[in-house]
Formats: structure tokens, sequence, C-alpha cells
């Protein structure tokens, strides 16, 4: 077999066998076929597509080209839920001692911020102590004890992801939904989840920013996720404004333990409006797990039994041993709690009266970035102390002159820099404007 000749078939649109996207794989992480002939392979993907059945062979391949972490010593299902990327996105912060709180173990592996998106690595990493540096053991024996376990990808899981993503963002073919499709579900599946809640975001703040391009991923990784016999749900949200009342790293931490019922955290932050779109996405999310799980049958229900957790103080009592097994402080993070901010600040103010028909969340995720809650490049350093605070969302009367938000950094210039491109997204019309009522746009099962 010879790299060309699958190039060739691909480029004409014809669809490969299992056999020859593993010889391409495995060629390209051995080294015997060349970068060129693989960026050459990228490019006719990206315009030629893949089947569903296609995609589930490279996502096979993919994960069999690396370790895979052997859950088997406990009981299942596992189920984990991804994120295609937002601005203010801490779901998973919540998510995961909620639904571990329902008798679900939840194993997830996460990344870090890039771009205008962040991160759930760096927020957890913003509590003091905390590491997302588990070994494929430790991190079995974590879900084993509270539930759930957060790590990030280690070298040796899905080594193909990582050098085909790196060649994918040089070669322009970052965009291709079967990549993409493969990539997500090779790191899932290969961290030991049976099943899988995708939140796949569109609107301004999302990768995919287009409506039709995020439901062709939705509809891409239900499919494939069925090709490989694994039970997939995709849920399509809005993201044209930030999700929740804070965004950076520690500030979301904030919120999301104020959201699961931390006492410090609901004495120290106070309860804002702009927090029910990210109660209402986490909830959603959370009860289809349990329908993946099996654990429940109705939706409704799901949703309920949910909720309960973040009331009863079940899902804190999850979150709070997650922290002590992951090397947390408690003690040193409820301090930290309403104090942890960088030493410059700024309100964010309107420059006319009115009502505001929107907040871009791709202009606060690139403000937010300015201030060092994200990262510009992969090699960047972020600050657990800067961010804002969202005081004024789409649909609200303001002032001129009232705070819309307020920025923390740690210099002038990079809190100057952050309210300008911050002030750049905002719009203020003379008319009332009606907010969408929910977040979720629509709903995709293998169920």
């Amino acid at each position: 077999m010879r790299a060309l000749d699958v190039i060739l078939k691909k480029r004409s649109g014809e669809i490969l066998s299992h056999e020859e996207i593993r010889f391409m794989v495995r060629g390209y992480v051995d080294g015997t076929i060349p970068e060129y002939q693989v960026s050459a392979f990228l490019m006719a993907v990206f315009f030629s597509g893949m089947t569903s059945e296609e995609t589930g062979h490279l996502t096979r391949e993919m994960i069999a080209s690396g370790d895979t972490i052997d859950l088997s010593s406990l009981p299942g299902p596992f189920v984990d839920k991804h994120s295609t990327g937002g601005v203010g996105d801490k779901v998973s912060l919540i998510l995961a001692p909620m639904v571990a709180a329902c008798g679900v173990r939840v194993p997830m592996m996460s990344g870090r911020s890039l771009g205008h998106t962040g991160g759930t690595l760096d927020k957890l990493e913003s509590i003091p102590g905390y590491s997302t540096a588990l070994s494929p053991g430790r991190f079995a024996e974590i879900i084993g004890t509270c539930g759930f376990a957060m790590t990030g990808q280690s070298e040796r899981i899905v080594p193909a992801d990582r050098q085909l993503y790196a060649l994918r963002d040089v070669t322009g073919t970052v965009e291709s939904v079967p990549l993409i499709t493969g990539s997500i579900l090779s790191k899932k599946f290969a961290e030991g989840a049976d099943a899988l809640v995708f939140d796949v975001k569109t609107g301004p703040g999302a990768f995919m920013k287009n409506y039709d391009e995020a439901k062709r991923l939705a509809e891409s990784l239900v499919s494939t996720g069925r090709s490989l016999g694994k039970q997939i749900v995709a849920v399509l949200t809005r993201m044209d404004y930030p999700l929740g009342a804070k965004v950076g790293n520690f500030l979301e931490v904030e919120e999301s333990l104020a959201l699961i019922g931390c006492p410090a955290a609901v004495d120290r932050v106070p309860a804002d409006k702009r927090s029910a779109g990210l109660r209402e996405v986490t909830l959603r999310l959370g009860a289809w797990m349990l329908l993946a799980a099996g654990a429940e049958a109705d939706l409704a229900a799901a949703e309920e039994r949910c909720g309960q957790t973040l009331l009863d103080g079940s899902a804190w009592e999850r979150m709070r041993r997650n922290i002590e097994l992951q090397g947390g402080d408690i003690n040193a993070l409820e301090e930290a709690l309403g104090t942890m901010r960088a030493p410059v600040s700024a309100e964010i103010v309107a420059g006319s009266s009115g009502y505001l028909s929107a907040v871009d969340a791709y202009r606060v995720g690139m403000a937010a970035v300015y201030l060092g809650a994200g990262r510009g490049t992969a090699g960047d350093d972020v600050y657990p102390d800067v961010g804002f605070d969202v005081l004024r969302g789409p649909g609200d009367a303001v002032t001129q002159g009232e705070p819309l938000a307020r920025a923390w950094g740690h210099t002038r210039d990079d809190v100057d820099r952050a309210v300008e491109t911050y002030l750049s997204g905002v719009s203020i019309v003379s008319e009332p404007v009606e907010r969408e009522s929910s977040l979720i746009i629509e709903e995709l099962s293998t169920l």
C-alpha cells in the first residue's frame, strides 16, 4: 500500500477502507509516512469529507495509537461531557460533582484555554494546590472514591491526535468536521467513557459560529458514535454572550462553587440572575448524562434529580472530596473566595442609556486573554486572579455611566486594553430587546 494511492483515492471523493486509514495513521505516528504526505491527506479529507463509518475507523486508529485508561476495576457505566468551547463556560466544574452525586461515574479529560475560549484545567488549577496531572492509576482511584476525576491528556494518550492536530493547525485543516470528530471522540473514549454528552456551542463566542456548521458537527459526533456502538448525545447551545456572571479562572470557580452550594461561596459570592443560563445548560447536560448511564428514563425527572444535588449539599460534598483527593487546600480555597483578585481594576460603563442588545462573547473572551485569563499561544502562562464580573447582559435596561462589568488585571495597560475590547462588543439600542428564553437550541441523541 502506498500513501500516494490513499491520498489520490480520498482526493477523488472515494470511501477509504479501515486498512487504508490504519495505514495512514500508523505510518504518521511511526514516522514511515512523511509529514508532507500526511498534510496532503488531511487536505483531501478537508475537501472530500468522510462518511461516519470512515470517521469511526479514523477514531479507532487514533485511540489505538497510544495508551488507554483502564477503568475495568470499577463498576460502570462511565459517562463524560465535552464542550466545543466558549466564554464563561464553567459547566464542567458544576456538572461532574452533580452527576457523581447522582451515582454516575464521570471520567473527565479536559483541556486548557486557547484563543478566546477558557480551559477547564486552568480554572481547576486556580484552586490552591489542585493538581490535574494524574497518572492513569490515580485517575481511576479518585473516580472510585468520589465518583469523578479531572485530568489532562498525557503524552501517551492518543499521540496520533496530538500529532495530527499540530499538523492541522499549520495546514488550514482545523475546521474539518470529520477530523474534529475523530479528535474529540478518540480522546474521550481513550479515557474510558462508555457514553458521551456533547455541548456543541454556536454563536460569536464559539468556534463553530455558524449554526449550520455546528449542526453538522453535532450530527457527525452522533452518527460516528453510533458507528462505534457508543451512546452519544449532542446538545446545541447558544454562545452569543458570556455564560454566567463571571469570566476568568478563579472567578469562574467562585460562581461554580456558589451554584453547587459550597457554604463559604454562597456567603461570599452574591447570587446573580446571569447564572440562570449556566444553571439551565448544566442541568440539561447532566440530565442527559443520567439517561445515557441508564440511571433515569425520563429527562424531566433526571433534571429534577440533578437540581436536588445542588440544593441538598451532595454535589458540594463530592466536589469538596475531589478537591482534597487532587491535592487542593480547602481552607486556602475558602479564604480566597471573594478576595483572589488582581491588583488593578476598572469599571466598564455604558456610553449611553437604553437597552443592551449585545455583549459579544468573542470580544469578551479576547478581552480576558489580554488580562491573562487565556492564551494567545499554547505556551502562554495564565493568571488565576484576572477576569470580569459581568454585571449587565443582553435585554437589560442601562443608563449612561452605569457599570456593565468590572475588570481585574495586573497592569493598567492590560486593563485599559481589555476594557476597550469589551466595549467594542457592547451594543446599546433605544428600544427594549427580547432576550432568548433558552440557551438550548436543539438536541440529538442515539439513546
